[in-house]
């Protein structure tokens, strides 16, 4: 089949920009292929960055407020979608994961979810398909809508040995197990999400950059103890969680005693790390494969590899660059859902079936899609410069 050229764009939970990953795709038999053809970024404004962090809980968001966000997020998600069509030469189809403003969750079960940045402006100002909305077909269906994750994992490494783990540090820390009795996925608990909130509390800084603080610090064992003890480690998957639970608020619950700056960026970046790594070990993971921001944390990821026992890689050894990775599973969702493929992997997310995803917003001119696909991928083929065909 022919290639289709996508465009994938996202905001995670850190709320600082928007990341942008373009991708060339085509089916081949039951494989998809897969060309990186580069990524950029587009911050937010300072000021759009300070009303999406006050409009999480606990802060309130009233309708005009949301409208207004949705309206100022649409417009930003149009230019850094036109930085990709600049970037690829040109493009077939928009993907986008929006930016998550609430994930509603009650005890085991997802029960809705917001995405924000409406596409009509990045259709406007492409003048092409936009795909979006791409969680809450799968919470329809009685899945989490997060993380979606798991059908990239589920084809990328399905054709490694052993019990492969890949895990994605980002605001939120998510893992998916490929090679066990059925693919796993699910979000573990806070990745940089409680270490942010903190830097900004305690040094007005967005993040403590490479971990430089928490470095100097030392671990405060009972207060690792209390974060530990939060119920949600404990429940069984699928599960998923948000900024709606591990926020500035909840770290604040928990700092009842006085903690030096160093000492709490050490003690929770042990969180992050312990929380991970037992996840890893409960699925019995052969081999630990990271991406997200968290990669650019050495001390993080000193932590991973000192309490796993099994290799710890970058998923750059493995093909596709760790900063990409969500935008590139955006292009991959959006081309999914474009040749009329399932986008989630009910085994990860908990959805009673598979469920093509998203809305799609035409462009310009007629809406022409592709005849739907007559067998479902069961594996995914990342190709170089020096590879064709071979991973």
């Amino acid at each position: 089949m022919q290639w289709a050229r996508v465009v994938g764009l996202l905001s995670g939970t850190s709320m600082d920009g928007i990341d942008v990953a373009v991708a060339e795709l085509r089916l081949d038999g039951d494989a998809i292929e897969l060309r990186s053809l580069g990524s950029t970024s587009l911050d937010y404004p300072e000021e759009l960055r300070g009303e999406l962090l006050a409009a999480l809980p606990p802060g309130e968001c009233d309708a005009a407020t949301l409208c207004r966000l949705d309206t100022l997020v649409g417009q930003r998600f149009a230019e850094a979608a036109r930085l990709g069509v600049e970037l690829a030469g040109g493009a077939e189809l928009i993907a986008s994961l929006g930016q998550t403003i609430f994930h509603w969750v009650s005890g085991d079960r997802a029960l809705g979810t917001l995405q924000i940045g409406q596409p009509a402006w990045i259709a406007e100002a492409t003048g092409l398909p936009v795909i979006s909305d791409l969680r809450t077909r799968d919470v329809a269906a009685g899945g989490h809508g997060a993380p979606l994750a798991g059908v990239l994992d589920a084809l990328w490494l399905a054709e490694e040995p052993g019990v492969p783990v890949a895990v994605n540090i980002g605001g939120i820390a998510n893992l998916t197990v490929v090679g066990g009795p059925r693919p796993l996925a699910y979000d573990t608990g806070p990745g940089n999400a409680l270490l942010d909130a903190a830097a900004r509390r305690r040094t007005g800084r967005q993040q403590d950059t490479g971990g430089a603080l928490a470095a100097t610090g030392t671990v405060d064992e009972e207060l690792l103890a209390e974060l530990l003890a939060d119920d949600y480690y404990a429940r069984p998957a699928p599960k998923s969680t948000g900024k709606e639970h591990f926020n500035a608020e909840y770290l604040a619950r928990v700092l009842d005693s006085p903690i030096t700056d160093a000492d709490l960026l050490a003690t929770l970046t042990e969180l992050t790390a312990r929380t991970i790594a037992d996840a890893c070990r409960a699925e019995g993971g052969s081999k630990v494969v990271i991406s997200g921001g968290g990669v650019h944390n050495p001390v993080l990821l000193a932590a991973l590899r000192r309490e796993l026992e099994v290799p710890v890689l970058i998923s750059d050894e493995l093909g596709l660059p760790a900063q990409d990775k969500e935008a590139i599973l955006t292009a991959l969702l959006g081309f999914l859902t474009w040749h009329s493929i399932p986008g989630n992997t009910p085994g990860t997310t908990g959805a009673a079936g598979p469920r093509a995803l998203g809305s799609i917003t035409p462009g310009a001119g007629p809406l022409r899609m592709p005849e739907p696909a007559t067998r479902r991928p069961t594996r995914l083929r990342v190709l170089t410069t020096t590879q064709e065909g071979k991973r």
